[in-house]
């Protein structure tokens, strides 16, 4: 295969991992419908998010492809661009950071993708944790990352609780879980993830699954399972047997909000209605197109929710470390920039490792701009 074809290939593997039901099966990880059994079984029956035996959205969005296929696919192997970075991306180390108190009850890690470590009034939350080399249901295949991880599992400071938002290999990672599994830290999640988790080795009693609005406390720290647009799936015949949610992580002073994986959706006017306002928002940004628009935000969309949720301070997630979609590894931080500047609206872009406190953030920095050099903005 000459270096074009196994491009392609790379490419062509990055949109399985975006859209699951295309995966071939042989993870041992797919939620076959048998091992949802028992109360979680019952649970799922239970929720108005459950119909027919799979979850869906109110609006009737689904992951399939908007229009034609060919050309997306066209688009996919063929479209030139800068799909992955030049260049090394600069990342910190944030150990030091750690081992100072925070100023103002709130400090943010973001470490790449969408795995944040949050500190809320000295409890610890890390979300969505991807600490592996690839997102792939298997270790020598699938989209690999950008960078290195600013910090091992090994190195973070105590947690007092993970934050899985749903299934998909981008969010919920096999090695890594199975590493947390070991430390016997608390895990938040959505309904039926917690079959996926017990496989891995986390004990039971240490799993919360919630159905939106539904809430826990867990170690000092309010969970709340809000509504989000998207999908869930690690096997062709898994495709939404779990659910997928957004949340409102709180504390006695601070309240922030993450997004998961969704696509636009009112719901987020009735969560900014009922939870706002927030200190923080995250909202993934990445791996957007048209033809699957419904089910991520990409930049714009971003905006529109944030403002939807009541604005505050915006830290976009769920891009610069994997290679997961068709635009510019940048484009979702270098758009979202442009317009949340027209817009004059707070947006923080932290270089990936780096430890900040939202309230001492006076403008975003473009960083990704010196991995490849400065180039002239279209469009």
């Amino acid at each position: 295969m000459d270096r074009r074809g196994r491009r392609a290939g790379r490419r062509f593997g990055s949109l399985l991992v975006l859209h699951p039901p295309l995966h071939a099966e042989g993870s041992p990880l797919v939620n076959d419908p048998r091992r949802q059994k028992g109360l979680r079984l019952e649970r799922a029956r239970a929720s108005a998010q459950f119909k027919d035996g799979r979850f869906v959205n109110p609006s009737g969005a689904t992951p399939d492809l908007e229009g034609s296929s060919l050309p997306l696919l066209g688009e996919f192997f063929f479209r030139g661009g800068r799909r992955t970075p030049k260049g090394p991306l600069p990342v910190s180390r944030p150990h030091e950071a750690w081992a100072r108190p925070s100023e103002t009850g709130l400090r943010v890690t973001w470490l790449g993708h969408s795995t944040v470590l949050l500190e809320l009034d000295g409890r610890r939350v890390l979300t969505d944790p991807v600490f592996g080399e690839r997102v792939s249901p298997v270790s020598f295949a699938g989209p690999k990352r950008f960078h290195p991880v600013p910090a091992g599992l090994d190195e973070l400071p105590p947690l007092d609780a993970v934050l899985l938002s749903h299934d998909h290999f981008d969010h919920l990672c096999a090695p890594t879980v199975a590493a947390l599994a070991r430390t016997r830290v608390p895990i938040v999640t959505a309904l039926g993830v917690g079959a996926h988790l017990e496989e891995l080795g986390v004990d039971p009693e240490r799993i919360t699954e919630l159905d939106w609005h539904e809430h826990i406390e867990v170690g000092g720290v309010r969970f709340t399972a809000t509504p989000a647009q998207h999908f869930s799936g690690r096997g062709l015949t898994s495709r939404n047997r779990t659910l997928w949610a957004s949340w409102v992580v709180e504390t006695e002073r601070r309240k922030v909000f993450f997004s998961g994986d969704t696509g636009l959706t009112p719901a987020f006017a009735d969560v900014g209605r009922t939870h706002g306002p927030f200190d923080l928002v995250m909202l993934e940004v990445g791996a957007y197109h048209p033809a699957w628009g419904a089910i991520h935000l990409g930049p714009e969309n971003a905006l529109a929710a944030f403002e939807m949720l009541g604005g505050g301070t915006l830290l976009p997630v769920h891009w610069g470390t994997f290679n997961l979609a068709l635009h510019d590894w940048d484009d979702p931080a270098e758009t979202l920039l442009s317009l949340a500047t027209e817009r004059r609206l707070r947006i923080v872009t932290p270089q990936i490792g780096a430890v900040f406190e939202p309230e001492h953030v006076d403008a975003p920095t473009p960083w990704w701009r010196a991995v490849d050099g400065a180039r002239e903005r279209v469009g």
